[in-house]
C-alpha cells in the first residue's frame, strides 16, 4: 500500500466531516478533477483506509437506549485467542465499539441495550458465550458528555 499524501489525508478529513459530500464538491475542495478525485476515493476504499460510511444519529435526551461500557478479560492473550474473540465480537450487533486494550482488561466494548433487562440478556446470551471470555465487568453510562464523529 502506498503512503497517503497530503491530498489523500485532506480527502479523508473532509469525508469525516461530511460523508455525503458529492464528488464534485470534494474534488473542488482538494483541487483535483472529478475523475482524479474519484480514482483516489476508490483507492482509499479498496485499500481499506475508508472502510465505510455511516449516519451519526443524535439520540438526544429522550433516547431509550442504555449504553453499557464492558471490560472483557480473556483466558489467554495468545494470538489465536485474540483472533477468535475479535472474529466473534464483530458478529454481535449489540456491540457498537470494541477496542483491544492495555491494562487490566483485554477489551473495552460499548454495548447498546434497551434497558437493564435487555443488557442482562446480552450479557448471558451474547457476551458470556464469546470464545475465551474469562471475566466480564460492566458499567452503565449515566449520560453522554462528548460524542464526536471525528477522531
Amino acid at each position: 500500500m502506498r503512503e497517503l499524501d497530503a491530498t489523500d489525508l485532506r480527502i479523508v478529513r473532509l469525508l469525516r466531516q461530511d460523508g455525503r459530500m458529492s464528488n464534485a464538491k470534494l474534488a473542488a475542495e482538494v483541487g483535483l478533477s472529478q475523475s482524479a478525485c474519484l480514482r483516489r476515493l476508490h483507492h482509499l476504499e479498496e485499500s481499506g483506509i475508508i472502510r465505510g460510511y455511516t449516519a451519526i444519529v443524535d439520540e438526544g435526551p429522550r433516547s431509550d437506549a442504555t449504553v453499557v461500557i464492558v471490560q472483557i478479560s480473556l483466558e489467554r492473550q495468545t494470538e489465536e485467542f485474540l483472533r477468535r474473540f475479535e472474529a466473534a465480537v464483530r458478529r454481535c450487533p449489540e456491540v457498537q465499539e470494541c477496542y483491544l486494550m492495555t491494562g487490566l482488561a483485554d477489551y473495552h466494548l460499548r454495548v447498546s441495550a434497551k434497558d437493564a433487562a435487555d443488557y442482562e440478556r446480552i450479557h448471558t446470551d451474547v457476551l458470556s458465550r464469546l470464545p475465551g471470555v474469562a471475566r466480564i465487568q460492566s458499567a452503565f453510562a449515566i449520560r453522554s458528555v462528548v460524542r464526536a464523529a471525528r477522531l
